[in-house]
């Protein structure tokens, strides 16, 4: 039989990390010191990929192995149960090789459970590393299969991690009401620092997702983390969350390069350092670097490169710009506490929205732009005003959220 086997990959500032640093206790470590004692004698369902690690085990083998639980079925999100397919990419159902349990795709034919997936199970578990960010998708499948453990009448357990980014950032946008989509499920800002099991509890008891009243929800909660953590903190091994977010300065980067996405130019796929690096044709990106960094953004700084996008492995689809070799940005982050995502992503845009030839020739999808920003202005708002006043704009609605989130924090 076949085990199912991860390859972990860290790539942390201080090196490779040992299993006596390590701090932060997960809520599967916790669940699985326990001998599933909060579970036993359940039919499980579990929604994981390949980050659901309890030191070097997958939390598929350990709960398979356990006399005290039964495995139903597997749920795996967008990128794959072991996080290989490319974003966008419809994952299909499978067996799982080592268990023999079936494993049904969230990121396909069907975006939630259905009733028919969870008949016999009695408690449905999340256990999914996140990065913190509104559009990464990891979070709308989260809530969508609350609704459907809601709907069977089954428990709901989420297992904690940590929000890489930390619990005290939170910046962007509030999602409007009418951009809702899979890329943004719930109306908070872009980054919104708190933890899936944090997120769960305000999901349900602010009703950002009818139908959740009925739904037995826990949280088994981490040990050792604090708000102000980010990844580093916290002693654990990075585990890259999707083809490209392969270190945490990539997720650290993420919530304001991703915008790129939204233009004909680069976010950096096809590269070694996607989203670390941003480009455009036309764009100068010696003039624009050295433009950035006379500003002193926090604990960043900018420089001109030129590369050329292209498949990096075998299995990898074309990215945009395809062998097109182009000028633009590369992205060191010289202070990762005083770094901020979202405002430096909002600056760097800017720049390139106004350096090269043509904006329709830049921003060619607008509407993706304002699904994930959360702000079917921002376009516009790049046109006419200074990235300083764009920022600005969403100050109150974070510390309006950050007020009404205050309630469900699960840690100091």
């Amino acid at each position: 039989m076949k085990r199912f086997i991860l390859l972990t990959i860290c790539f942390l500032n201080a090196g490779v990390v040992t299993a006596q640093e390590i701090v932060v206790r997960t809520g599967a470590d916790l669940l699985v010191e326990s001998e599933f004692d909060r579970i036993a004698g359940h039919t499980v369902g579990l929604i994981v990929n390949h980050t659901a690690l309890v030191g070097d085990e997958h939390l598929i083998n350990l709960v398979h192995a356990s006399p005290k639980v039964t495995l139903g079925v597997i749920f795996g999100p967008e990128h794959g149960l072991r996080g290989t397919a490319e974003d966008g990419v419809a994952v299909k159902d499978g067996v799982d090789q080592y268990t023999g349990a079936p494993v049904y795709s969230l990121y396909g034919e069907t975006r939630r459970p259905t009733p028919a997936m969870l008949s016999g199970l009695d408690v449905l578990i999340f256990d999914i590393q996140d990065v913190g960010a509104r559009f990464y998708t990891f979070i709308s499948t989260m809530g969508l299969a609350m609704q459907s453990a809601a709907e069977a009448g089954i428990p709901f357990l989420v297992l904690d991690r940590p929000n890489p980014l930390s619990g005290s950032y939170a910046s962007g946008f509030i999602l409007e009401p009418e951009l809702e989509s899979f890329v943004g499920q719930y109306p908070i800002p872009i980054a919104h620092g708190l933890t899936v099991g944090e997120l769960a509890r305000m999901i349900q008891a602010e009703a950002l997702l009818p139908g959740l009243d009925s739904l037995i929800l826990d949280v088994i909660s981490m040990e050792n983390w604090t708000r102000s953590m980010q990844w580093p903190d916290t002693g654990l091994p990075w585990v890259p969350t999707s083809p490209n977010i392969p270190q945490f300065e990539t997720a650290l980067v993420y919530p304001g390069t991703c915008f790129f996405e939204s233009t004909a130019g680069s976010e950096g796929r096809g590269t070694r350092n996607p989203f670390r690096q941003v480009g455009a044709a036309g764009a100068d990106g010696n003039e624009i670097a050295a433009a950035l960094n006379r500003k002193s953004l926090p604990g960043v700084f900018f420089e001109g490169v030129e590369f050329t996008p292209e498949p990096q492995s075998s299995t990898d689809r074309e990215p945009k710009l395809n062998g097109q070799t182009i000028q633009g940005l590369e992205i060191t982050i010289t202070d990762r506490k005083r770094y901020q995502p979202v405002e430096t992503g909002i600056h760097v845009f800017h720049a390139f929205y106004h350096a090269v030839p043509e904006v329709e020739d830049f921003l060619t999808r607008p509407e993706w732009l304002a699904k994930l920003s959360g702000s079917s202005k921002l376009a516009d708002m790049f046109a006419s005003q200074t990235p300083e006043q764009i920022i600005a704009s969403w100050q109150d609605g974070v510390s309006d959220f950050m007020e009404k989130s205050e309630p469900y924090y699960l840690y100091e």
